[in-house]
């Protein structure tokens, strides 16, 4: 093979590898979508916390458990920030004795930070507030939540949106969460296009991977027709 030829190859190679370069920035997702949203959370026997099967409105904790509450955005149930105080039953209704036919449930609600609020909106001065709820034994969770964090506001499906009066506004808002980003904030929009319509390439990226074919491509042509 004249040496030419062995740079007509080496540049098909590189020309290749900007392909799978090019391919791979297309295929990649510019934004992952997430939500805004109270996220539900149960503790029984002192054990940590363990992300609920059941809505609130269908859970019914026993005496001694402990359900939690926590506002903020992610994209799954791997990546839900849990609540930040520990679901201490003996801390929170220690002091409280269970009348007849009632049952105690501890109540952990966590609004999030900053960085988990609404646009507008601003969490409450205490993030975190607890509360000890005496119930009736087949109380559901979304009870005892009333019973220590009123008002709760609910959308038509019966998902909580509110609780304490936070958020005013919304219920579980899909949001834009940036690739390698660990929260975000913002409302979702669509990603950048040539055409302004979400989901493709931006249109330097397409003529920057152009530019890169037609220069290999000539190259190419150069070099084989030197040998």
């Amino acid at each position: 093979m004249t040496v030419s030829r062995r740079r007509g190859v080496r540049l098909a190679g590189a020309t290749a590898g900007a392909l799978l370069t090019l391919a791979g920035v297309a295929a990649a997702p510019a934004q992952a979508a997430g939500y805004r949203y109270w996220s539900f959370w149960q503790s029984d026997d002192g054990k940590p916390w363990a992300y609920a099967t059941q809505g609130p409105a269908t859970a019914r904790p026993a005496d001694g458990d402990v359900v939690g509450f926590r506002f903020a955005v992610s994209s799954g149930t791997d990546d839900t920030s849990r609540p930040s105080a520990a679901p201490d039953f003996a801390g929170i209704c220690g002091a409280t004795a269970a009348g007849d036919g009632a049952k105690r449930v501890a109540v952990v609600v966590d609004s999030g930070g900053p960085e988990d609020a609404p646009p507008g909106e601003t969490p409450p001065p205490k993030p975190v507030t607890t509360g000890c709820a005496e119930v009736r034994r087949d109380a559901t969770a979304a009870e005892a939540l009333a019973a220590v964090a009123a008002p709760l506001r609910y959308d038509s499906a019966a998902m909580i949106c509110g609780i304490a009066g936070y958020p005013a506004r919304g219920c579980g808002e899909q949001v834009a969460e940036q690739t390698g980003a660990p929260t975000a904030t913002a409302t979702a929009a669509p990603a950048a296009s040539s055409g302004g319509e979400g989901g493709g390439p931006s249109l330097g990226v397409l003529a920057g991977g152009a530019a890169v074919l037609a220069l290999g491509g000539a190259a190419i042509w150069k070099a084989r027709h030197r040998g």
